[in-house]
């Protein structure tokens, strides 16, 4: 049985445009066309249904189509605000897919070439989410006035060289979510780029502090399970602790790993080897996590690589948990070490325990990181502040594109709030 407002067609899903007009014949809308290679409800997901979101606010009667690979949890909060959703293939670059993209996936290259310039053709602007992408940056190169893409990661190694110069070579104009990440690709030399930070949704105002030493501080780490996020890190630095201070704390590991549950196993495999199963509770990932924030007394995010920015560093601040994260990347952007929350050296399960151990002991030298905290996530990392700038490079990239010569500028409409 088919869901209400949903429709097959040709091996895709669409779902009804609720922002349609009813004359078409009198109208033709600006068309925009906005691209994501996940489905799920992690950072990245969250990132892209909050420049869709941005998108329509600016410009609420275009056409904004969106492409996923597949549907998920995602659905729920781009349903809102977009006009359909389609459910394409997308060649991705992912590290763990290099090999088979490099032979099997290369006969459906020629394909997914076509179809990303077929759509940049005929759309007025193609906002494309991350840098994996690989066939929409390939194609914006035949149409770069038309292409924005927004880099949210820090790639290395083989995969770092491949990214860095499909996305020069595109000639697209590049919206990057941190310096670090700017840093990471270098500005190009024949388009603009931007850094913007990650707006965040959060609530209302930040939780009260309640931890006074006299029970075990509540610790929080939210992510992937992955070779990156520092799972590990943050077990041996609390098995490597005085067993008087281990029972001071308690931990939720939230989170599971990209379509691999052997991963998940191992991680809760890990905390009984490790002797911690009384201080350490291990979690499946939840697309509300309200309730573990609220829990928590502190949020670590003990990164092992470069993280291109840290949401959950800023989601903590948000909530009034003061973040205590890897001073690598661009976390060290996002939290004011000393002032909202604390900085380690990445991979040192020594220096975090040192400061687990300092953030237990003396409850009152970081009761004012609640509010500092707060406030900098208003200022820096709030969903208008990221909103306004997507808005204003969209409105702006639109501007050159339907300007070029030979097109009439008025030939489609839409409208930018103030």
């Amino acid at each position: 049985m088919k869901s209400k407002g949903v429709f097959p067609v040709a091996g895709t899903v669409r779902r009804r445009d609720r922002h349609t007009t009813p004359d078409r014949k009198m109208h033709v809308k600006m068309r925009i066309a906005c691209i994501h290679q996940g489905y799920e409800l992690y950072g990245s997901d969250r990132s892209f249904a909050e420049s869709v979101a941005a998108l329509r606010a600016a410009f609420p009667s275009a056409d904004i189509e969106v492409v996923l690979p597949r549907g998920g949890p995602i659905l729920r909060i781009l349903e809102p605000h977009a006009s359909r959703i389609v459910f394409e293939p997308l060649w991705v670059l992912r590290r763990q897919a290099m090999l088979r993209l490099a032979t099997i996936e290369m006969a459906r290259l020629p394909v997914a070439l076509w179809r990303a310039w077929r759509r940049l053709r005929d759309c007025d602007l193609v906002y494309v989410n991350t840098s994996i992408v690989a066939d929409y940056a390939l194609a914006s190169r035949l149409l770069p006035t038309k292409a924005l893409l927004h880099i949210h990661e820090i790639p290395e190694g083989v995969l770092r060289r491949i990214l860095v110069g499909l996305m020069h070579w595109s000639r697209a104009d590049l919206i990057f979510n941190s310096r670090a990440t700017r840093a990471a690709f270098g500005d190009p030399k024949s388009a603009r780029s931007y850094v913007v930070y990650n707006g965040v949704a959060g609530p209302a105002a930040a939780e009260a502090m309640t931890y006074d030493g006299k029970r075990p501080l509540r610790v929080l780490l939210l992510g992937r399970i992955n070779r990156i996020k520092g799972q590990e890190v943050l077990l041996e630095a609390i098995a490597s602790m005085p067993a008087e201070l281990k029972s001071r704390i308690e931990v939720r590991l939230v989170g599971g790993a990209f379509e691999s549950v052997e991963r998940e196993r191992a991680l809760a495999e890990l905390v009984g080897t490790m002797g911690l199963a009384d201080q350490v509770s291990t979690l499946p990932f939840i697309s509300d996590p309200s309730e573990h924030y609220r829990w928590a007394d502190i949020v670590t995010v003990p990164s092992r690589r470069p993280e291109s920015l840290g949401r959950v560093a800023i989601e903590a601040m948000a909530y009034g948990r003061p973040p205590l994260v890897s001073a690598i990347g661009g976390l060290v952007e996002v939290v004011s070490d000393g002032e909202t929350g604390w900085h380690v050296p990445p991979d040192n399960a020594p220096a975090l325990a040192a400061k687990l151990q300092e953030i237990v002991l003396a409850p009152e030298a970081w009761r004012g990181f609640v509010a500092a905290g707060r406030k900098r996530y208003e200022t820096m990392f709030s969903e208008p502040v990221a909103a306004a700038a997507i808005a204003a490079i969209a409105a702006d990239k639109l501007k050159t594109a339907m300007a070029r010569p030979g097109k009439a500028a008025t030939t489609r409409q839409a409208e930018t709030q103030p």
